[in-house]
This record gives C-alpha cells, sequence and structure tokens, in this order.
C-alpha cells in the first residue's frame, strides 16, 4: 500500500478471503443444520422406553397444529376427514408424541363411523382409560399412558370381535407400514404382524 491507496492486486486478494470465509461460514452453518435435524430426527424416530417423554413445548413444535390440538387438546377429529379411518394396510400405529406402538392392523375393523376403530391394543397396560363426561356425554376416554395423549374414546361394540369398539383419531398416530417398519426402527415389533 502506497500513500494509503488499495492496488487492484489487494482488492482482489481481500476479496478472495472475504468470498472463503463466507463460504465456509455457509458450509460450518449446512453442517450444524443437519447435524441438528438429524438428532431431532434420531430422537423422533423409532421407539426407546429409555427416552423421556417430551414437553409440550417440543411437542407443539414437532407436531402439526390439528395433532396438537387432538393429543394436547383432546379435540375430534371429522369422521370420515381423517387419514387412516380407511387404511388397511399392514403395519402398526404409534403415539405420535413417543413413537410407542399402541394397535396394529391385525385388530383394526370397519365400525362403519369414518374413524379408525380397534378392538383392542396391543397390550392393556399401554393405554388407560377415564370417564369423560363432556359435551353432555357419558363416555371413556382412552388415553396413552405413557405419553398421556389424548388418543379417542372406547363403547361396546357388538361387532368387534372382543365386544369393544377403541373409536381413535388418526392425529393421535403416525402409521408406521410394515415394510418400512425395520428401516424406521420397530423390527422387534414386526412380530406382532404374524397371523393369530
Amino acid at each position: 500500500m502506497y500513500g494509503g491507496r488499495i492496488t487492484d492486486e489487494e482488492k482482489s486478494t481481500l476479496s478472495t478471503y472475504i468470498g472463503v470465509g463466507v463460504v465456509t461460514v455457509l458450509a460450518a452453518g449446512a453442517v450444524y443444520l443437519f447435524f441438528v435435524a438429524h438428532e431431532e430426527k434420531v430422537a423422533s424416530t423409532g421407539f426407546d422406553p429409555n427416552r423421556a417423554v417430551p414437553g409440550d413445548d417440543v411437542v407443539r413444535h414437532r407436531l402439526k397444529a390439528e395433532e396438537f390440538s387432538v393429543v394436547r387438546l383432546g379435540t375430534t377429529q371429522m369422521p370420515f376427514q381423517n387419514e387412516f379411518w380407511d387404511n388397511q394396510r399392514p403395519g402398526i400405529y404409534v403415539d405420535v408424541i413417543t413413537g410407542e406402538p399402541l394397535f396394529t392392523s391385525l385388530d383394526k375393523y370397519d365400525a362403519g363411523i369414518g374413524m379408525p376403530c380397534f378392538s383392542k391394543p396391543i397390550a392393556p397396560d399401554l393405554i388407560t382409560t377415564v370417564q369423560d363426561n363432556s359435551h353432555d356425554m357419558q363416555r371413556v376416554e382412552v388415553r396413552a399412558k405413557r405419553s398421556n395423549a389424548h388418543l379417542g374414546h372406547l363403547f361396546s361394540d357388538p361387532n368387534s370381535p372382543t365386544g369393544q369398539r377403541y373409536a381413535l383419531n388418526s392425529a393421535a398416530f403416525h402409521f408406521i407400514p410394515q415394510e418400512r417398519m425395520e428401516l424406521e426402527g420397530y423390527k422387534a415389533f414386526l412380530p406382532l404382524l404374524d397371523k393369530k
């Protein structure tokens, strides 16, 4: 530099350093975001009984608005206008909050009400039931025991193989098709789908 002026060569070198710096920062940011996204996906893939149940702030962030409204606010989806009411694929239905398998396609049946209906859960101790007297009705509410997610309601049903109908909200579940169970961390649950 002579007399405080920057030469064209110095400008070019400075531009190169700035460009390399910007590219480095952007690349580092992209790598960081990739690992954060990967960690979140790992944290929400499959079921780990030792994984803590996420708090409501995390749940609100992870779930779609309708899912959060169903599992945390106890709303009910519209019949025939929900994702799994007519799903007939083999697989498992897992808690949208924890990923815990709660119901299988083997126990799903068409009750004609436009909601996914099951004759029984995978195991009785995975759910809890509580009296629900809201909306001037006397019903039995079904909740996931581990996450306390509102799932739907339990009714008597002579057309069910068990005499019980678990009429549930699609938004309370993620469906894991049988062909993706191993890939998504549910290999240990494949025997649940063996024909009885």
